[in-house]
């Protein structure tokens, strides 16, 4: 036989979803789908499961982001596909998200989570106060930009 179900147990369920798109039909959808913030964006969300309620919370991503941070118009994810995103964002706007995503970051210093941030600005094809990332990864290490130290 199996195990009795326990209602005080607490389960994780970490589910990829579309920001602003209402899923199939299901019990979660009311509350995964209408993410307006994140509209268009995949993004990793997290359910906690306790008594048959379930609390979401997204769980941010340093491209969904740095995607964020470019503050590109909406676009309809069936129509548009394979994206490129181009534009330009702040070198203060990489630091803030280096400063968020710190936590999931196994770094010990900020400027090496700029950097992080700045490899995933190259993998979105991003530039950074119109230097390429690279570049500015360059004079991070060299010591030409002054990066805050917390």
């Amino acid at each position: 036989m199996p195990p009795k179900f326990d209602p005080s147990q607490v389960l994780d369920v970490i589910v990829r979803v579309t920001g602003g798109e209402v899923g199939t039909a299901s019990s979660l959808a009311p509350k995964i789908g209408p993410r307006l913030d994140w509209k268009g964006l995949h993004m990793t969300m997290k359910l906690t499961i306790h008594n048959h309620q379930a609390k979401v919370t997204v769980v941010r991503s340093a491209a969904a982001l740095v995607i964020n941070a470019l503050k590109e118009p909406e676009r309809d994810r069936k129509k548009n596909k394979n994206v490129k995103h181009n534009g330009k964002i702040a070198l203060d706007d990489v630091i803030e998200i280096a400063r968020v995503m710190r936590s999931h970051s196994m770094e010990k210093d900020l400027s090496r989570s700029i950097k992080e941030i700045l490899r995933t600005c190259v993998s979105v094809g991003c530039t950074v106060d119109g230097k390429d990332p690279k570049d500015l990864q360059q004079e991070i290490s060299d010591g030409d930009i002054e990066v805050p130290l917390k």
